[in-house]
């Protein structure tokens, strides 16, 4: 298929006839409709997309300020069932979205090189078509998830570093970055927060619903999210490596053969680091609790 600039591209869809009944038919045309405009004014230099990420976390933060000193005195709402509502959405949105990259991925890891899926293009296999729209949802469903502090706000839960550091700082990468440069890493990133999203969201719905197996520990969750960032930290440290390697070779007057940014990189190793090191440490502080806790009830 060719996009409105004539490069050509392959609908994921396509390569397996199989699937292609389980493909809508504006997710397969998506990208020529609207997509590719829209990718395209993102990337511009309009002043809109590139402030628009910015000014929402600046409001976010200043919201959850007035949020907390708004409840300090008023008892924790009772909108549980809005919670699950919310949380559900996002569960189907989050496997939905599992689906739809995690296959491709699979596809373009068995066929092509791993310098080849971190350094092509990603207009000419996971940018475009039906990935390329939902590598677009996914970015756009950091604005919205936003929402989640709302609930812990309103029901006087405790919000940690954790929680607002990892929301704003995602919106921040996905936007100014994964989005804005087009980078050939985002569908990694997209897919692994995909998978794990839909998994940490239906363990939220059940909670809210009170109808959380005794089995499902929420240790999965957290170790899920540790391994999503180990493999981020390799991922990005791969692209450094291709990355470095192109130019040298660039310098010493080959072709530039990687579309990877130095900047991108660099913020996603940052990024994923400053995770893993959050993530780990609020494993050990509140499973290691939790296992103490245990022994001493064994004891007793």
């Amino acid at each position: 298929m060719n996009l409105p600039n004539g490069e050509q591209y392959v609908e994921f869809s396509c390569l397996y006839p199989i699937l292609e009944n389980f493909y809508f038919k504006f997710e397969k045309q998506y990208y020529n409709d609207i997509g590719f405009y829209f990718q395209e004014y993102v990337t511009s230099s309009a002043i809109l997309p590139r402030i628009l990420a910015p000014c929402v976390v600046t409001l976010y933060l200043v919201g959850i300020k007035f949020g907390k000193n708004f409840m300090a005195n008023r008892k924790p709402w009772q909108w549980r069932n809005i919670l699950a509502a919310w949380n559900f959405f996002l569960c189907l949105f989050s496997f939905m979205g599992m689906i739809r990259t995690i296959l491709p991925l699979f596809h373009y890891m068995n066929t092509l090189s791993i310098r080849e899926n971190l350094c092509n293009s990603p207009y000419q296999t996971y940018g475009t078509g039906t990935t390329g729209l939902w590598s677009q949802l996914f970015i756009l469903s950091k604005f919205p998830e936003l929402i989640d502090t709302f609930f812990i706000i309103i029901h006087k839960k405790p919000l940690i570093f954790l929680h607002w550091y990892h929301h704003t700082t995602v919106l921040l990468y996905v936007w100014c970055f994964a989005f804005q440069t087009v980078n050939p890493m985002a569908p990694f990133f997209a897919a692994m927060n995909f998978s794990v999203h839909a998994f940490m969201y239906g363990y939220y719905f059940l909670m809210a619903m009170r109808m959380k197996p005794k089995w499902l520990n929420p240790i999965f969750i957290t170790g899920a999210q540790i391994l999503q960032m180990i493999a981020g930290i390799c991922l990005s440290v791969a692209g450094v490596v291709f990355y470095v390697q192109n130019r040298y070779a660039v310098y010493n007057g080959h072709a530039d053969t990687c579309e990877l940014k130095g900047n991108v990189i660099t913020a996603a190793i940052l990024m994923y680091t400053s995770y893993l090191v959050l993530f780990v440490k609020f494993f050990t502080e509140r499973f290691s609790n939790v296992d103490i806790n245990l022994s001493m009830k064994k004891r007793k």
